[in-house]
């Protein structure tokens, strides 16, 4: 592997691992917030890496204009709506289980290409796909046990990254890289602000510090993600995704004291495959796949 694909690789390692920290933030704050501050807070704090994201001849203004607004507000409300579930996820549910959720990203990107893209799929991806939705119904064994918000927060971060996704896929060639960052963050920031107003409430010192913890260190995750795109394609910088869920197994484990049963753990492990069989069948397909996924954590 050339040097510089490594680097891109480890730095994707690593940009998931601060993804990660960010999540177990969430979970830190134990529900003490609303879930609109929450994500009113972290999108604030992601513009901090405005100037990493802005290209040479973009200018800040940028990030509120658009050449297509219709889509441009697709984006901007898939970003709300996938801030608000993954809040909502890891409020609720074990890391370990939330991630296992919101990893049928790529099944539903793989829905959503042939909808709104027409890209043609093969019998393999669509397996994989038919294989991680038995994943999911394994860990949630729907009539053995109780269904609760975190679960649908989850299905809704994991549907609204897939059209993040599929919306950067459409406009990556028409809209410049900092607008599509700049409606990333006002979805979430307009919402959130609009939304917690009747019950805001002003965090204390320790809820600051998570507060930091999930908008601070999601913010660098996107800059670390950024560089390790610029060094390696798409389709090898998203797979170290799923080495999140070794993070959630270990806070769940040593800080939050999550307890896992087999069915839970095999139904992970079908997600998982699923979903990095549907990542190295985008590589095998070269530029039309991921490796026109965005620049930035979709989430």
């Amino acid at each position: 592997m050339d040097r510089n694909v490594l680097r891109g690789v480890l730095l994707a390692f690593l940009a998931y691992a601060l993804f990660a920290v960010s999540d177990a933030s969430v979970k830190l704050l134990k529900g003490s917030l609303p879930v609109y501050e929450v994500i009113f807070w972290g999108a604030l704090m992601g513009f901090v890496i405005l100037p990493l994201v802005r290209r040479p001849g973009e200018r800040y203004a940028d990030a509120f204009r658009a050449r297509d607004w219709r889509l441009w507000f697709v984006r901007a409300g898939a970003a709300m709506t996938g801030s608000l579930g993954s809040v909502m996820a890891f409020t609720w549910l074990p890391m370990a289980e939330a991630f296992s959720i919101l990893f049928l990203l790529p099944a539903f990107v793989t829905i959503f290409s042939v909808v709104f893209l027409r890209e043609q799929v093969g019998w393999r991806r669509w397996a994989a796909v038919v294989m991680g939705f038995v994943g999911v119904l394994v860990v949630l064994r729907p009539g053995f046990r109780e269904i609760n918000p975190g679960h649908v927060g989850a299905f809704v971060g994991a549907l609204s990254s897939a059209v993040t996704i599929v919306m950067l896929r459409a406009l990556g060639q028409k809209e410049k890289r900092v607008s599509l960052y700049g409606a990333g963050l006002l979805g979430p920031l307009i919402g959130g602000f609009v939304l917690m107003l009747p019950s805001f409430v002003w965090p204390s010192a320790e809820q600051w510090l998570w507060l930091a913890g999930y908008g601070l260190l999601a913010a660098g995750g996107n800059a670390l993600l950024m560089l390790a795109s610029g060094l390696a394609p798409a389709s090898l910088v998203a797979p170290p995704q799923y080495s999140q869920m070794i993070w959630a197994l270990g806070f769940g484990y040593w800080l939050f004291h999550d307890r896992l049963d087999v069915p839970m753990l095999a139904g992970v492990l079908i997600i998982v495959a699923a979903g990095g069989f549907t990542f190295l069948r985008e590589k095998e397909r070269g530029p039309k796949g991921w490796r026109r996924a965005p620049l930035v954590h979709p989430q």
